[in-house]
């Protein structure tokens, strides 16, 4: 975590890069990096939330591409994996059961849906995301894809949290 003066101090290409893990949504990261500088941390998350108020399936979409399956290992080195891999802690528990019922559910999903079960795995237990995926296919398709934008949103917010501070 670096602190927002330093992120001030950056060049909009080294911003962009710091915040890129936070989400694979083209063009946001670079948006929010010439928005600099930013007066408060509170300032720049308000800023953040702006620009992902209008995302939509085509950036839903995008976002997915750097996102594993709930429930699976991220794998790589990559910064996503990384991230991911911390926020399925909870999930990634060894209970069997779970795990055979979390690839179930996604399988279920991605025959509906056509894209990946997103949701905000950090603070929730194995147990709390299986019933959320179980509520949300479900949904219809426009439903759903506000759900997933909402968790989009939490995701990315998260990550620009722990990515910098006061």
């Amino acid at each position: 975590m670096i602190t927002l003066n330093h992120f001030n101090r950056l060049s909009v290409a080294e911003a962009a890069s710091l915040l890129a893990p936070c989400v694979a949504v083209p063009g946001w990261a670079t948006a929010l990096a010439e928005g600099r500088p930013w007066r408060s941390r509170e300032a720049m998350l308000n800023a953040a939330q702006q620009l992902m108020a209008s995302w939509g399936e085509v950036e839903l979409n995008q976002a997915l591409s750097a996102h594993p399956r709930i429930g699976e290992k991220p794998a790589g080195e990559q910064q996503h994996a990384a991230l991911s891999r911390q926020e399925q802690a909870s999930v990634n528990d060894g209970d069997a059961a779970l795990a055979r019922a979390l690839r179930e559910g996604n399988a279920r999903y991605e025959a509906r849906f056509g894209r990946v079960f997103l949701i905000r795995a950090k603070g929730r237990s194995g147990e709390d995301i299986l019933q959320a995926l179980s509520r949300r296919l479900g949904n219809s398709d426009s439903a759903e894809v506000q759900d997933a934008l909402a968790q989009l949103r939490e995701i990315t917010l998260l990550r620009l949290e722990g990515a910098i501070g006061e």
